[in-house]
């Protein structure tokens, strides 16, 4: 049985007991225990059930790399499904739950799966329900969505908080075993920005556990001394319990710090993502130990060696009283020492190899261990916990010659570093034949824009196994990584290290090698979803010959484990089924996040009202003192109307359309997209964004412009103003400013690259107010400062200069059609000049009005709306505006597709204004039926409407709708629909209603 040992533990503090529960029974541990740890510590071998056949499952390993041991961990608003046991610390009051079984852990129904594993091999879903069809609703659907997933989805709120951070560093080391210590202290020495992440809570790796001597001094008196230098220099980040995430392009990298799982009442967030942005990055990750395939290899006890071995030297835990170590290479018998010098008993250690065991074999041997050479294990006895093992020859086909009593297996098939972080940004591997594992081909890292790598990988993760050859390895990447990162490295030598020579590893991927399908059939490669060596072999025998079909086919590696355990080992199946070599069959594609991360840190603060920040223009508060109906745009609430007392809103939109007509309106613009496009090539590139040419456009100058994607079809506009020789800035829609934004930065850094163009978003360093009206002039003027004539700025110009004292930029331009000017002022200074508007204005007249009053004005003007007159499927050809098309330039985005044969058909619905008869106004979104009925049986349609208002102006109901040919069809009247089954009668007309020739705005 599992136990506490009375000596050993160097990570628990045995004056610290706490207590915690699993499936109801209250257990203790110690300050320092994983879960793991403690669980095994109370004899608590079975943990869970495997997803497939619901095998039992115990602990397999001692980090992240765990696929058997998930479990719910705590209750309520803490509740969280499929956290590892081996990764989550033991505090007081942690409440967990085994999952994937029913009723109960210890009999579980599902696992009646087990008996029936020979009809339910590798793939047998995609044959079994095929047939009968209607089995699939009634029967299949519903019986896979049941079994589906693992754990239960929580159900209340998540009571804990979350961050972002934000770093920059020169050179981030992620590991903190020797390497990653040795590598970030070579780099610290250089003056350069460092940043070392340890995953766990403690550091030193494996050495520390292992014994290794590091200049002369223990391991882990070694890791102290490097670990307080490095936390007194000033130039140096230090992270545990944070794990680097995913590498991306550009040196951007994930990691995610577990600041309070280990102290829940602690008050702080939870968890911290890091985004950081670092000149190189140097993968210290070590690695990670692999199992044997031989029968049984799953039943609880049945562990790697090196995690048996941490678990007595960590935490002071004896997996069993006798333990059976059975390995290919001489590292396991470091744990049949450790497990001797505890006080335990090692029966024998079953060695595949013929010969070639060094040192290690014989200080175990003089220790009193029976070393078995040549030897394999046929079968584990045991269910729901180990009873011995039967031994066989490791070249022969599983005649049993022996059976050893036991209660645990340490088994070690070699190890594979972690390569990971390395090939999520396209790091290749090389197959190293002589230590049997992939590791990092440094020819061919991951490089930055200029070709140039950005990620070394170091120490064990680079393939190196002895302490020597991983100091030096780590030192070497550090001087590289400071020389690339613009450092200047500093003169010395790497650490000098030792540890006990070590045999060459003998490559076996199945135990014994002549195994037949009664014992491949229960020798496991994924232990969580329940792939064995058998189904590696039948998705071969049925054609699925790559590596990627294959892992989808059969599900190994696709657990929450990803594969860590399991993927090496069932290439290796799969390559000797196609009789191919191991670098020939490859490796399936490593993807961030290296362990799953919370969704709670990939929200951040980004929940609640964060959620969706609502965004508030520089006189929000205004408008909310002064009876504002607000409307959502976009992320912002910007004013529908200004509703008095005893008024309805439709009343206000009416008041606020007449009086700026009449008088003079305020409109509260600032939420426009304000884009500041900038550098040598910065016209170049907006002739190709918009369809019109702005590179001809003089200083001082605006252009109205259309925006369409590569498909042609129109998805912004607004107006360009150029600043000077190589500044623009350009409007876009409230909506758009960040989507518009984005396609311009896809298209600066994926297409054109080269080209020196920079862009910025400067929409809420400004507020803009659009003063409207035939009194417009004269407020401004009233409010002094410079020249607004007519004679200064003309329509569609520009200027700088002072209005009422306030710091201001002037445009004349109009969305409705009345002499008007968008003034921009610092944001800071948009309530105040608000303000001075409205003081000023008030012999004038002055009302602010709402966005339902700018849209009413602008389609009286028969101006387009993005997102009414466009949704998607709209060009600027069909809304009449051929005009904005320049016919100079050769190209801009969207020109091609416009020119296919569909999109330059006259056979097309095109923009037109609606007048109905009885002057009452069509509902909105309104389809205007056409004779005869289409292929699925419904009636035609030949137009539809975009836009629809009533017009106090004209008195009458106005609309725009695009319909078939519309503009040959004038005077035509058609039908629209109301909704309730009638019908309404409309014209034809122009869409323009209101001062056609634009005298109003040219005052």
């Amino acid at each position: 049985m599992s136990t506490r040992l009375s000596n050993g533990g160097r990570l628990v503090n045995k004056a610290k007991p706490v207590e915690f529960q699993f499936n109801g029974k209250r257990m203790k541990g110690y300050e320092g225990d994983t879960l793991a740890s403690a669980l095994l510590a109370n004899d608590q071998m079975l943990v869970g059930r495997s997803f497939k056949y619901h095998r039992p499952r115990g602990i397999v390993a001692s980090g992240g790399e765990e696929p058997n041991a998930l479990v719910n961990l705590g209750q309520g608003g803490k509740f969280e499904p499929n956290q590892r046991v081996t990764t989550t610390e033991l505090f007081d009051g942690l409440y967990a739950t085994s999952q994937n079984h029913w009723p109960s852990l210890e009999f579980d129904v599902g696992a009646i799966n087990t008996h029936f594993s020979r009809f339910l091999p590798a793939g047998f879903y995609y044959k079994m329900f095929m047939f009968p069809r209607p089995f699939w609703k009634h029967v299949y659907e519903p019986f896979i969505r049941q079994s589906a997933g693992l754990g239960k989805a929580p159900k209340e709120r998540d009571a804990d908080t979350y961050e972002h951070f934000y770093h920059f560093t020169d050179v981030l080391v992620i590991g903190g075993g020797i390497a990653g210590l040795a590598a970030a202290l070579e780099a610290a020495q250089s003056g350069l920005k460092v940043t070392i992440f340890e995953q766990s809570h403690h550091w030193g790796g494996r050495a520390v556990v292992d014994g290794a001597e590091i200049d002369g001094k223990s391991a882990e008196d070694w890791v102290k001394d490097a670990v307080q230098t490095l936390e007194g220099m000033d130039n140096v980040t230090i992270r545990t319990r944070t794990m680097g995430a995913g590498v991306y392009d550009h040196g951007y990298v994930l990691g995610y710090e577990r600041l309070t799982d280990h102290c829940p009442d602690q008050d702080g967030p939870r968890h911290r993502l890091w985004r950081i942005r670092a000149t190189q990055i140097i993968t210290a990750t070590g690695a990670i130990e692999r199992p044997l395939s031989f029968a049984g290899n799953d039943i609880p006890g049945v562990m790697l060696a090196a995690a048996v071995r941490d678990y007595v030297v960590n935490w002071g835990v004896s997996i069993g009283d006798r333990t059976v170590v059975v390995t290919n290479n001489d590292d396991a018998y470091r744990t049949a020492i450790a497990l001797v010098d505890a006080g335990l008993s090692v029966p024998a250690i079953i060695d595949a190899r013929t010969d070639g065991a060094g040192p290690l074999a014989d200080a175990a041997r003089a220790k009193g261990i029976r070393v078995e050479m040549g030897k394999g294990i046929a079968k584990v006895k045991g269910g729901k916990r180990v009873e011995g093992v039967a031994i066989c020859l490791q070249a022969g086909e599983g005649a049993v010659i022996e059976e050893i009593k036991c209660d645990a297996v340490a088994m070690s098939g070699g190890w594979s570093p972690v390569v990971h972080l390395w090939s999520h940004c396209g790091g290749k591997l090389i197959w190293d034949e002589a230590q049997a594992m992939f590791r990092p081909d440094p020819s061919r890292a991951p490089t930055g824009d200029k070709g140039q790598p950005f990620v070394a990988a170091a120490g064990t993760a680079n393939g190196n196994l002895r302490t020597a050859a991983v100091l030096e390895d780590a030192v070497a990447q550090a001087k590289a990584a400071v020389k690339a990162a613009g450092g200047k490295p500093k003169a010395g030598k790497a650490p000098a290290g030792s540890d006990a020579e070590e045999g060459a590893i003998s490559p076996v991927w199945l135990m014994p090698q002549g195994a037949p399908i009664q014992l491949r059939m229960k020798s496991w490669l994924d232990f969580q979803n329940d792939v064995k060596v058998s189904d590696v072999q039948l998705a071969a025998r049925e054609g699925f010959e790559s590596v990627e079909h294959a892992k989808r086919y059969t599900t190994l590696g696709m657990a929450t484990d990803q594969g860590k355990l399991s993927n090496i080992n069932g290439l290796a199946i799969l390559s000797d089924a196609l009789d191919q070599a191991i670098p020939q069959t490859g490796t399936t594609t490593f993807r961030p996040p290296y362990t799953p991360i919370s969704m709670g840190s990939i929200g951040g603060e980004a929940r609640d009202e964060l959620f969706q920040p609502i965004r508030k223009m520089p006189m929000h508060g205004w408008h909310e003192a002064n009876g504002a109906d607000f409307e959502p745009v976009g992320h912002w609430r910007r004013p529908y109307a200004f509703v008095r007392s005893g008024e309805s809103v439709h009343d206000a939109v009416m008041r606020e359309v007449k009086n700026t007509r009449a008088n003079l309106g305020l409109l509260d613009a600032s939420t426009l997209g304000k884009l500041i496009v900038k550098g040598p090539d910065a016209g170049k590139f907006l002739d190709m964004m918009y369809t019109n040419m702005m590179s001809t456009l003089k200083p001082g100058k605006c252009r109205y412009g259309l925006m369409c994607n590569e498909n042609g079809f129109l998805i912004d506009d607004g107006v360009v103003a150029r600043i000077d020789e190589d500044t623009f800035l350009c409007h876009t829609t409230t909506g758009g400013a960040e989507r518009i934004h984005a396609w311009m930065e896809d298209w600066l850094q994926c297409e054109w690259w080269d080209w020196q163009v920079y862009v910025t978003n400067a929409t809420e360093q400004f507020a803009q107010v659009a003063v409207v009206g035939p009194n417009a002039r004269k407020v401004l003027e009233k409010l002094g400062g410079m020249d607004v004539s007519k004679e200064s700025i003309a329509f569609m110009e520009w200027k700088d200069g002072q209005i009422g004292g306030f710091t201001a930029r002037v445009y004349r331009i109009s969305f409705s059609g009345e002499l008007s000017y968008e003034i921009a002022v610092p944001a800071s200074q948009g309530r105040a000049f608000w303000d001075a508007l409205l003081a000023a204005g008030e012999e004038f007249g002055v009302m602010p009005y709402g966005t339902e009053c700018l849209h009413i004005m602008r389609a009286e003007k028969g101006f387009i709306m993005i997102g009414d007159e466009t949704d998607g499927t709209v060009i600027p050809q069909d809304l009449n505006m051929q005009w904005a098309i320049s016919k100079k330039k050769e190209d801009y985005l969207g020109k091609r597709a416009q020119e296919r044969s569909y999109m330059a058909s006259a056979d097309r619905w095109k923009l037109v204004g609606l007048e109905t008869l009885d002057g009452s106004v069509i509902p909105d979104g309104a389809y205007a039926p056409a004779p005869g009925n289409n292929a699925n049986g419904q009636r035609n349609v030949q137009g539809r409407v975009t836009s629809t208002y009533f017009s106090p102006t004209l008195g009458r109901g106005i609309a725009m709708g695009l319909v078939h040919k519309g503009p040959d069809r004038m005077g035509d009247v058609i039908e629209f629909t109301k909704g309730d089954g009638t019908f309404v009668k409309a014209k034809i007309v122009d869409q323009v209603f209101y001062d056609k020739d634009g005298e109003k705005q040219n005052v």
